[in-house]
């Protein structure tokens, strides 16, 4: 099973860049424009990890933020704000209302992906091999599994 993650971003072209690349990367994706969106989302299929837009058009994206941290079901989920604010206050300001991590916009995707990677729970125990470029059977005692990185880069 894959991890599943929440995009909440209010500019449409940024919602499905980042809804691709997390595609690309393997992760299931809900994408929604506002905070209405996502708090029905945790109802529906409650994400492993959140991608959170710190100013959704009038709203504060970091109101979701600090409702999973009060909720008792999903304190857990790590929340990695996205934001076109890059001054080191706005980071500041982003990590005291309950986000694990923040990436500056434009997206620097090694950096989103090491968030991620440091943020989400491994799902599972095989260690792969940075050298992997392409897929690669792999047995492990009686059973063969498919395990593989991208472009020099294990996947999450």
């Amino acid at each position: 099973m894959n991890h599943h993650i929440l995009v909440v971003e209010d500019n449409q072209p940024n919602r499905e860049l980042l809804s691709d690349w997390l595609e690309v990367e393997g992760f299931s994706v809900t994408a929604v424009a506002n905070l209405e969106d996502a708090l029905a989302a945790f109802t529906h299929d409650p994400p492993h990890a959140v991608l959170l837009d710190v100013k959704l058009g009038s709203e504060d994206g970091l109101y979701l933020a600090a409702w999973i941290r009060k909720s008792s079901d999903f304190e857990a989920i790590p929340v990695i704000a996205v934001t076109a604010h890059a001054m080191v206050t706005d980071h500041e300001r982003v990590i005291m209302a309950g986000c694990n991590a923040c990436v500056s916009k434009p997206i620097d995707f090694k950096l989103l992906r090491e968030s991620l990677r440091t943020c989400l729970p491994k799902k599972n125990p095989i260690q792969l091999d940075s050298r992997d470029e392409i897929a690669s059977p792999k047995s492990i005692g009686p059973v063969s599994v498919l395990i593989g990185g991208s472009i020099g880069e294990p996947a999450l």
